[in-house]
Order: structure tokens, then C-alpha cells, then sequence
């Protein structure tokens, strides 16, 4: 099967860089994969974790706003303030400095995982 290519493959594609983002999110801010995935907005830190999980999709792999909303199980607005709120935050260094990382660490990481024969990847 080819990941890269055909309607289902691309759907498949951006599920993939949406739990790309939720793990980076997960393991960079240490918080449970359930808080992030819960129907509920949850605590703060949690909303935020979202929120940034949902920007990472957004602007790493290119995910319209409708398709992170449908990864998420969020509405395609909802999506839309989470990138806004980050977009600002992102004047401050450190967080700036973090976000690019882990952007490129995804670009990175999506990258390897598309060159893998598809043997391997299954």
C-alpha cells in the first residue's frame, strides 16, 4: 500500500500527522494522551496542550482546518481560535523556539516515515 497517494491514503496521511502532533505535545509538555483526546475541554494546561497539538497538525503538515477539526474530534472554528491563540503566544522566545522544534522534529520524523518501504510499515 501507498501511503502517498489516492483520497483514502491521504486521509490516512493526515490522521498520522495529527497523532504525530498529539505525541509530541504528550511527551514535550508530559501530560496523558486521554486529557488531550477527552471529548471534555478539560483543565487548562490540558485545553492548551490540545490547542498546540492542533496548530502543530495545522502548520507542519499543511492539515486544513476542517481535516485537524475532524482528527481532533473538534469543530473546524474551534481549530481556528486554538491557531490563532498560539499564533500570538509565539511572540514569546522560548515558546517560539520550542514550537520550532518540534516542527521541524514532525517535518522530520514524517518524512522517515513515508520513505519506509511499505512492508515496514505496516
Amino acid at each position: 500500500m501507498n501511503i502517498t497517494s489516492g483520497p483514502s491514503q491521504a486521509a490516512l496521511r493526515d490522521a498520522a500527522g495529527a497523532r504525530l502532533a498529539e505525541a509530541a505535545i504528550v511527551a514535550a509538555i508530559r501530560i496523558p494522551l486521554t486529557g488531550l483526546r477527552a471529548a471534555s475541554r478539560g483543565r487548562k494546561s490540558i485545553a492548551l496542550a490540545r490547542q498546540t497539538a492542533m496548530y502543530l497538525a495545522h502548520v507542519a503538515f499543511g492539515l486544513s482546518l476542517t481535516r485537524v477539526g475532524i482528527c481532533f474530534g473538534r469543530d473546524r472554528t474551534t481549530v481556528r481560535h486554538a491557531c490563532a491563540l498560539i499564533e500570538d503566544r509565539r511572540d514569546d522566545p522560548a515558546l517560539e523556539f520550542g514550537l520550532a522544534a518540534l516542527e521541524v522534529a514532525l517535518l522530520a520524523t514524517m518524512t522517515r516515515l513515508l520513505e519506509q518501504p511499505a512492508e515496514m510499515r505496516q
